[in-house]
């Protein structure tokens, strides 16, 4: 397939890039376990999910038309944004090269074409102590634009432990000779689209249905310091013992969510 595509009328494939981004923590007692879910509703409320997602908006190089927001009680927030595509002067200004897009010092809402959400989900066990927050991403576009160059900004703005990520071309657009394409660029995998920082400190798997235009990508953070796992409590308030036994229960809990099954 060519590179530029001469098109008859509008790119009508829809690239959808979805993914689930998890926050591990161990909160022991209670009122660690209420303030650590307190915590995350002040760190990723309404607003600032809406900052988030009218950054990606930028990287992609759209238009908002629409922002729908919301808090709930007791915990979580969603939006969602409706957005549309710039005119564009260069239509090679936007390229869906395999290569990593922009970090979070660079730069989800309603596109006309295409929109964008964010919902939250924090809870907490109620008897082990280890606590869970997961942010469940789409972004959608049409024409042109690409979401995959998203996923490096998105990956830094939350505190990722594990992300699974999918991403599919939908639909096809017609050439000027009438021929039916159903991608419209080159894609081998997604862990191309990520800055090499980034591969480096995850282990990641890939599940890809090249046929079907799927691409499926799974993530889990390499090192791990229970330092930056513990909330309320530091390594040095723990004995040996029970250090241990925290870490082995962090390291169950994303393992079962890399995989997908319960190892109990």
């Amino acid at each position: 397939m060519e590179n530029k595509l001469q098109l008859h009328g509008f790119n009508n494939l829809t690239k959808s890039l979805s993914f689930n981004i998890y926050d591990i923590c161990y909160a022991q007692t209670e009122e660690q376990r209420k303030a650590y879910i307190e915590y995350i509703d002040e760190m990723y409320n309404a607003e600032r999910l809406t900052q988030i997602l009218s950054d990606v908006v930028k990287i992609i190089g759209a238009n908002i038309l629409n922002v729908a927001r919301q808090d709930y009680d007791p915990h979580g927030a969603s939006v969602t944004m409706l957005i549309a595509e710039h005119e564009l002067t260069n239509p090679e200004d936007h390229d869906n090269e395999e290569s990593p897009g922009p970090m979070p010092d660079t730069i989800v809402a309603h596109l006309d074409k295409s929109h964008v959400t964010v919902h939250t989900y924090p809870e907490s066990h109620p008897h082990d102590g280890v606590s869970t927050f997961r942010a469940d991403i789409d972004v959608s576009t049409c024409g042109l634009i690409s979401p995959l160059k998203v996923l490096n900004y998105l990956i830094h703005s939350f505190d990722s432990d594990v992300v699974t990520v999918d991403y599919r071309v939908r639909g096809f657009t017609r050439d000027v000779d009438g021929t039916k394409h159903y991608i419209d660029h080159d894609i081998n995998s997604i862990q191309n689209y990520l800055a090499e920082d980034t591969r480096n400190a995850y282990q990641m798997i890939d599940v890809n249905v090249y046929q079907e235009n799927l691409f499926h990508t799974k993530m889990m953070l390499k090192d791990f310091n229970l330092e930056n796992y513990l909330f309320g409590v530091k390594p040095s308030d723990l004995d040996p013992d029970e250090a241990r036994s925290i870490e082995e229960r962090l390291h169950t809990e994303m393992l079962e969510i890399f995989y997908s099954r319960n190892l109990g």
